[in-house]
């Protein structure tokens, strides 16, 4: 297809375009995008400073508490989907959305839909509303669509009206051919017929209204204020009956800062601002929806709309969960409640039909996990470190388990993953606590595990690969039995033990100031000092097995390092070994062993060049 040049006329049809003639894909490669086609918003687009907004004041002002939230997943998100839901999708939301502390619920366009119909006069007419919540409800200024959507609200304690027209300068030029005046009727004369309407119809009901200018962000800003100041009029807004003007960012068209100077001027310039409530709903096509919104809020806006998890048309209407967990990260209270974040995902995902992305803020199944070894090094860390006040761990702004998130997935290893990943999950899951070497050469063992398979390893075979390394090797060393006695004269301890050397018994016998030296006095003795050869221990560590759901009794975990020497000198490269067992003794001697069994494996020393073979 041909490719479309720039025209000066905006609003100019297809057949007065130019075009770029067709290439093939060699050919475009080559060629710049047709960044010409388009227009800087703000080339055209003015917000003038005057006497009432002589500047701008919302870059020096923080947000302190939650604005009014307001869902709009039953009609505006439900308008989105494939697949739009049916009743027992709606209610099921519906509920949760209740459960999760919304206080105004968008539950459908009565008018346009039996289903929205049918699902509204179900909740009403089986009590499902509490009494603290608002349910909102989408009509044209048509007086067919007013008395039936009035037909499906009755009953309802407190409802919220919302009408609706565009008024942007590109809708008004070609949507609807139409200049300013005829807008603004539009919008006027469809509050009125509302007003009329709902005073004889719902007179006992609470009754609010809500304005939308829709394509607000490309409504130029006198005209803007002119309609929501004819509509407040119409309706008779007042401190205690205030119109709730939504301004929304129908389509994102600019960075976020211009839809905080466009809702600043708007508060700035409205005649009676303590009559109107003023509400965001930004869309997110540019991929800025959050931050437009909260850039808004600090600007005075009220009251936002939007959809868990950025469901809605195009790239969706502004997440209500991301919004709420980063007040709530700086220390705010919310007003809503993501205890069992979890929960909120899987009803949503039911719902929609749409996944919540692994990457998805606060949300993703990926976001508290850390595959980099230097951020899981500095977790670990963190956590260790962790008051019991304020929480700060570097890599993770939240505590997981403040939404009902486990830490077993915080720290994940693959490739790119380092020692204090793999001894993070050691230690959690199997309450094994390795000194800083030790992690470090058992990583080397788990990065050629990775860099083989290309993926992610779990827990249990990060254990798997422990136990094959450490406490498996048998040869040619295996421990069968020890005694141990005091010197009658000394404070030394002498060792008696029966090993398996490469497939056949020998008793060694040593003493040493403790049963670790003995032991390895014994070793030295008969088996490896008549050859020129000895071996020397070093890095000792023993700790008692942490708490952990795989570790189900009381275990020594012994650690220690052994180097070969000959005749005085290193020979080959030392070697850690670790121990376990109930008895610390045992478990230091076990790791003795697994040491010099690894030092064997590694083939690099004469250390078992004389041991006897079968």
């Amino acid at each position: 297809e041909p490719v479309p040049l720039s025209t000066s006329n905006g609003g100019s049809s297809l057949k007065k375009r130019k075009f770029r003639p067709a290439g093939s894909a060699e050919n475009l490669a080559d060629m710049p995008m047709p960044f010409e086609k388009y227009r800087s918003f703000q080339s055209w687009y003015k917000i003038p400073f005057d006497s009432k907004w002589a500047k701008r004041t919302w870059p020096e002002k923080t947000l302190t508490e939650a604005p009014r939230w307001c869902s709009v997943d039953l009609r505006d998100g439900n308008q989105a989907l494939i697949n739009p839901m049916n009743h027992e999708k709606k209610l099921r939301l519906f509920c949760h959305l209740v459960s999760l502390g919304y206080k105004e619920i968008e539950v459908g366009f009565p008018a346009a839909s039996q289903t929205d119909f049918d699902f509204i006069r179900y909740i009403i007419d089986n009590g499902l509303i509490p009494d603290d919540v608002w349910i909102q409800v989408l009509t044209q200024a048509r007086e067919p669509l007013i008395r039936r959507t009035i037909e499906g609200v009755r009953g309802a304690k407190n409802v919220v009206l919302h009408i609706y027209n565009s008024t942007s300068e590109l809708q008004r030029r070609v949507v609807f051919k139409a200049e300013r005046d005829v807008i603004k009727k539009m919008a006027v004369d469809g509050t009125k017929l509302l007003k009329e309407l709902a005073s004889s119809e719902l007179k006992d009901h609470n009754v609010r209204l809500e304005y939308s200018p829709e394509s607000f962000t490309g409504t130029e800003l006198d005209f803007a204020l002119d309609v929501c100041e004819a509509v407040c009029d119409a309706w008779g807004a007042t401190p205690a009956n205030q119109v709730i003007l939504n301004l929304p960012s129908t389509v994102e068209m600019a960075t976020p800062n211009v839809y905080a100077d466009q809702i600043e001027w708007m508060c700035a310039h409205l005649s009676r601002r303590d009559c109107v409530c003023i509400s965001l709903h930004p869309h997110n096509d540019r991929g800025t929806g959050i931050a437009a919104a909260e850039l808004a809020l600090m600007a005075g806006a009220d009251r936002v709309e939007g959809c868990l998890f950025g469901n809605g048309e195009r790239t969706g209407n502004v997440c209500l969960v991301t919004l709420a967990m980063n007040l709530f990260t700086q220390g705010i209270d919310p007003q809503v409640r993501y205890h069992n974040l979890e929960e909120t995902i899987k009803v949503a995902e039911w719902c929609t039909e749409l996944k919540v992305p692994e990457r998805y803020p606060w949300a993703g199944s990926l976001v508290y996990t850390a595959f980099s070894g230097s951020h899981q090094d500095a977790i670990k860390k963190g956590l260790a470190a962790l008051g019991d006040n304020v929480w700060e761990v570097p890599y993770l702004p939240i505590d997981p388990s403040d939404i009902g998130r486990a830490y077993e997935a915080i720290i994940r290893v693959n490739s790119q993953s380092g020692k204090g990943g793999v001894a993070y999950l050691l230690e959690s899951e199997y309450g094994i606590e390795l000194p800083k070497e030790a992690q470090a050469e058992f990583a080397q063992v788990i990065q050629k595990l990775t860099d083989k398979s290309g993926k992610e390893i779990s827990a249990k075979a990060i254990f798997e690969s422990f136990t094959e390394t450490f406490l498996d090797p048998k040869e040619p060393l295996t421990l069968l039995d020890y005694t141990l006695t005091k010197a009658a004269s000394t404070d030394d301890v002498e060792v008696k033990a029966s090993l398996k050397v490469c497939g056949s018994t020998v008793e060694v016998v040593g003493k040493g100031n403790g049963p670790v030296s003995a032991f390895v006095g014994a070793l030295n003795c008969t088996l490896f000092s008549k050859h020129g050869m000895h071996v020397v221990l070093s890095d000792y560590h023993s700790e008692a097995r942490g708490h952990c759901k795989q570790a189900h009794n009381s275990e020594a975990v012994a650690t220690v390092r052994c180097q070969a020497m000959f005749k005085g000198a290193k020979h080959g490269s030392s070697k850690f070994g670790i121990g376990l067992h109930p008895n610390t003794t045992t478990a230091v001697m076990h790791a003795v062993l697994s040491a010099l069994n690894r030092i064997s494996a590694a083939g690099d020393n004469k250390l078992f060049a004389h041991l006897p073979t079968k």
